[in-house]
């Protein structure tokens, strides 16, 4: 789960890490109040949507007057804000923060992911703030500096000034304490993803986050509801939202031929495939161990919301869920919905070939899969019209 900037940043300072003094406004009335009420003679005015790149796309104005700030927040509101990590339409922005003006000195990058391979929070720092993290590793990885915190021990005061002094943070700063702080904030918030770009030391001599990025633990949501509360449904793909209330695990994808499949790994292994035989998977769709026709006939319903859609691939293994009960959750949700593009199914495991039967018998227009290879390649050859 994401959040936005603000929401980001107010965490942030529940837990000592300095930010800028901010207002989030939803219009331009209440950005100019925004920028009244935190006085001086600069303001930053940021678009507030769940991708990075904001100032590239428009979405980051310093503002030298009031009218100044009036102007960028009627641009913003109600724009399609587009950066590479959106779709081609864009995120319409619906929500701004209104900052004070910070006088920088110098700029830096910091982060924490969860490392799989490890199995510990990786820290990572450099001295290229500003910049995403991605261009840094490739022109310059040498100035990444990566830190896995031992679990038991925590991130310890001289490990965290170290990282500090490799990427130019005087000592005098107070960085080892900010690193810290920022470590107990991912631990206790359960975060995935914690991202400080950039961090910035002031003219005064200060640090302060300039930027705040967190993506959550879905699966650790029950102990969070502060973090709940934060959701921002207007950011999530309405699909997405829908899947979510059948605990179907959905993305969007461009393509034009749906999966339904069972297991994150089958369902990768699907896309993976279908790419290689020369088409494009719409989607990524997990139904899980346990699909009872309910939530098969709602998957169905989420893949045929898809304006692009010209085939559709269900490829199951039956090992917790028996081919023959994914059979008749199939042939139930085809006969609801009315599908009206072609259908392939591929069944191996517990029960297949009863679960072949029922599909066999039941009249419809059913193209069986063999295997995955001929079920791929019959999906391709189906959406291309063959």
């Amino acid at each position: 789960m994401k959040i936005h900037e603000y929401q980001g940043k107010e965490i942030l300072r529940q837990y000592g890490v300095p930010t800028p003094r901010g207002v989030a406004c939803f219009s331009s009335d209440e950005a100019v109040a925004a920028a009244r009420s935190l006085g001086g003679t600069a303001w930053v005015v940021k678009a507030q949507i769940h991708a990075g790149g904001r100032g590239k796309g428009g979405g980051v104005k310093v503002a030298r007057s009031l009218d100044e700030v009036r102007r960028f927040a009627d641009q913003m509101l109600g724009m399609h804000l587009v950066t590479h990590q959106t779709s081609r339409d864009g995120q319409v922005v619906r929500r701004l923060l209104i900052e004070e003006g910070v006088a920088i000195k110098r700029e830096f990058y910091l982060g924490m992911v969860v490392d799989r391979e490890s199995q510990r929070v990786a820290l990572l720092a450099s001295s290229e703030g500003g910049m995403e993290i991605e261009e840094v590793a490739k022109e310059s990885p040498d100035r990444i500096h990566t830190l896995r915190i031992d679990p038991v021990t925590g991130l310890a005061e001289e490990d965290a000034a170290e990282v500090a002094r490799r990427i130019g943070i005087p000592d005098a700063n107070g960085a080892a304490s900010l690193f810290q702080n920022l470590y107990k904030t991912f631990v206790e918030k359960d975060a995935m993803l914690a991202e400080i770009n950039p961090l910035v030391l002031t003219e005064k001599g200060s640090l302060i986050a300039l930027d705040a990025k967190f993506n959550f633990d879905s699966n650790a949501l029950y102990r969070h509801p502060e973090i709940t509360a934060l959701r921002d449904l207007d950011e999530e793909d309405p699909a997405e939202i829908e899947a979510s209330k059948f605990d179907l695990s959905y993305i969007s994808l461009d393509g034009d031929i749906a999966c339904l499949v069972n297991g994150a790994g089958l369902a990768m292994a699907t896309m993976d495939i279908i790419k290689l035989y020369g088409g494009n998977p719409a989607n990524f769709l997990d139904v899980g161990g346990g699909a009872s026709r309910e939530k098969v006939t709602e998957a169905f319903k989420l893949m045929l919301k898809n304006p692009r859609l010209k085939a559709i691939l269900v490829n199951i293994f039956g090992g917790i869920m028996k081919c023959d009960v994914i059979a008749e959750g199939i042939v139930a949700a085809v006969r609801e919905v009315h599908l009206s593009v072609p259908l392939v199914v591929r069944l191996e495991g517990t029960n297949v070939e009863l679960g072949k039967r029922i599909l066999e018998e039941s009249g419809l227009p059913i193209i069986s899969g063999a295997d995955m290879a001929d079920a791929a390649q019959k999906a391709v050859a189906a959406a291309r019209g063959n």
